[in-house]
C-alpha cells in the first residue's frame, strides 16, 4: 500500500503556492484589502446598514481572485475538460482543499463563502447531467456568470427533511401554454441578492412524507411574486442567506428542472463529493490552529519558561494533532476510493465513510480552534488572530453540510444494515 501524495499532484501544490505568491498576495495587499482579512474582516465585508449583505467591494475583490485563477488554469480544475478543467480528481480536491485550508486566512482561499482559487463547481456538474438539450446553454452561462441559481430546498417549518414540503406548483395553463403555478416559502436561499434564478423545489404530486413528486423549478428571481422577506443574520457574517416567499409565481413546462416528480435527486448529486471536499477543508484548518498553537506554546515565556513544558498545553493538542492526522488518512482513502466507483456506487459503498469523514472533521475543526484561542489566551479571544473567525465559520458546518445527527444516522444505517451493502432483504 503506498499512502504517498502523487508526485504530480504535490508538484502541482508547489505550482499553486507559486501562484498565490506572485498573484493573489500581492492583490490582498493592493489597496487595503487585508482589512477583508485582519482584525476588521467582519466590518469590512458587512454591510449591516443594508441587510447584514456582503459589501461590493468585498465580493468585487473575491471576483478579481477568481478571474486571476481562471486565466492561470486553477480556477476550473475540478471541472471536466469539456468546461475548461483539468477533470481533477476527488482524491486531488481533498488534497488541495487541506492544502489552502492549512495556510490560514486569504484571498486564496475562504470558505466562508466557498471562495477558492481551486473552485467547487456542483451546479456546473448538475446542469451537465441534468439538464434537457434546449438547457445546455446554461453550464456555460453559469461559469460566465450569466445565470446564477440559488438552491431553494429547505423551508422554514422542514430542514433536513425534504419530503415535507410545503412549498407545492400546481398545472396551470396561461395563454395556452401548460406550466406550473407555485406557491411557498424557502429559507436560506444562499445568493439571492445576485442570482437571475432560484432552483425551487416544490411538490407537484404524491404525499407529505414521499420522496417521489418533488420537482424542480427553473424560477426567475426577479418575478413579481418572488419576495425577499428577510436576510438572517447568522454567527459568521456576512449574510446572503434570506428567507423568500414565492406567491402565485407561473412558469411554463420548460422551466423544469431534472427529471420531473424526482426532483430530490438533483439535491443528492454533489453530496458525496461536496462533503469529502469540505471534510477536507475543516481537516485543514484545524491543523493550521494546532500549528499555529504549537508555534505560540514555544514561543510564549509566562513566568521564564515556555508554555509549550506544561501537559496541559501539549496533552490537548497531541489529542487534536492525533485524530487530525487520523481523519486526514481516512479522507484521502474515502476520496481515492470514490475515484475508483461511479457515483451510484459510491452512494451504496462509501456514503457512510463519507458521513464519517465530514461529521467528525467538521467536529474536529471547531475544537481546534477552541484550543488554540484558549492556548493563545486574550489574544486568541480577539479577532486580531483568525480563531473566532474560524470557529464561527466552521460551526456552520456541523448543521449546514447535512447535520452531525444526520450523518450519524446514515454511517449508522450501514452499519446495522438498513441501507447500503449490507442491507438486509425483508
Amino acid at each position: 500500500m503506498d499512502f504517498n501524495i502523487p508526485q504530480e499532484l504535490q508538484d502541482y501544490l508547489s505550482e499553486l503556492d507559486a501562484f498565490i505568491e506572485a498573484e493573489i498576495k500581492p492583490l490582498e495587499q493592493q489597496d487595503d484589502n487585508i482589512r477583508f482579512f485582519d482584525h476588521r474582516r467582519e466590518w469590512a465585508r458587512t454591510d449591516f446598514d443594508n441587510g447584514g449583505l456582503p459589501r461590493p467591494e468585498w465580493e468585487d475583490l473575491l471576483k478579481q481572485a477568481k478571474r486571476k485563477a481562471d486565466e492561470a488554469g486553477h480556477f476550473r480544475f475540478g471541472l471536466p475538460r469539456e468546461y475548461g478543467g483539468k477533470n481533477g480528481s476527488n482524491l486531488a480536491m481533498a488534497v488541495i482543499r487541506e492544502h489552502l485550508a492549512r495556510k490560514g486566512l486569504g484571498l486564496h482561499n475562504d470558505l466562508q463563502n466557498e471562495h477558492s482559487i481551486v473552485a467547487n463547481f456542483p451546479q456546473i456538474l448538475m446542469l451537465r447531467d441534468f439538464a434537457r438539450e434546449d438547457q445546455k446553454h446554461l453550464a456555460e452561462a453559469a461559469l460566465n456568470g450569466e445565470f446564477i441559481a440559488t438552491f431553494g430546498l429547505t423551508e422554514p417549518e422542514h430542514g433536513s427533511d425534504a419530503t415535507h414540503m410545503d412549498t407545492v406548483a400546481r398545472r396551470e395553463t396561461r395563454d395556452g401554454v401548460e406550466g406550473w403555478r407555485i406557491n411557498g416559502e424557502k429559507m436560506w436561499t444562499t445568493g439571492m441578492h445576485v442570482a437571475t434564478h432560484i432552483m425551487c423545489f416544490a411538490r407537484t404530486s404524491g404525499e407529505d412524507g414521499d420522496a417521489r413528486g418533488i420537482t424542480c423549478l427553473l424560477v426567475p428571481a426577479d418575478d413579481p411574486g418572488v419576495k425577499i422577506e428577510e436576510y438572517l443574520w447568522t454567527f459568521n457574517m456576512p449574510t446572503d442567506h434570506p428567507r423568500v416567499s414565492i406567491t402565485n409565481v407561473w412558469v411554463p413546462d420548460s422551466a423544469v428542472f431534472g427529471p420531473p416528480e424526482g426532483g430530490l435527486a438533483l439535491a443528492q448529486h454533489f453530496v458525496h463529493e461536496n462533503r469529502i471536499r469540505q471534510a477536507a477543508s475543516s481537516v485543514g484548518a484545524a491543523l493550521y490552529c494546532i500549528d499555529q498553537s504549537v508555534e505560540y506554546a514555544r514561543e510564549r515565556k509566562p513566568f521564564g519558561k515556555p508554555l509549550a513544558i506544561n501537559q496541559a498545553i501539549q496533552f490537548p493538542l497531541v489529542e487534536l494533532a492525533t485524530e487530525a492526522e487520523m481523519l486526514r488518512l481516512l479522507i484521502f482513502k474515502t476520496a481515492w476510493e470514490m475515484d475508483q466507483m461511479t457515483k451510484p456506487e459510491v452512494a451504496i459503498r462509501l456514503s457512510d465513510k463519507v458521513s464519517m469523514c465530514n461529521y467528525r472533521a467538521n467536529r474536529l475543526c471547531c475544537n481546534a480552534a477552541d484550543q488554540a484561542m484558549q492556548t493563545h489566551g486574550g489574544m486568541g479571544y480577539s479577532r486580531h488572530k483568525p480563531f473566532e473567525h474560524i470557529y464561527r465559520h466552521h460551526r456552520r458546518y456541523r448543521i449546514t453540510e447535512g447535520s452531525e445527527e444526520i450523518q450519524m444516522r446514515k454511517v449508522a444505517g450501514h452499519l446495522f444494515g438498513f441501507m447500503g451493502e449490507k442491507k438486509r432483504k425483508a
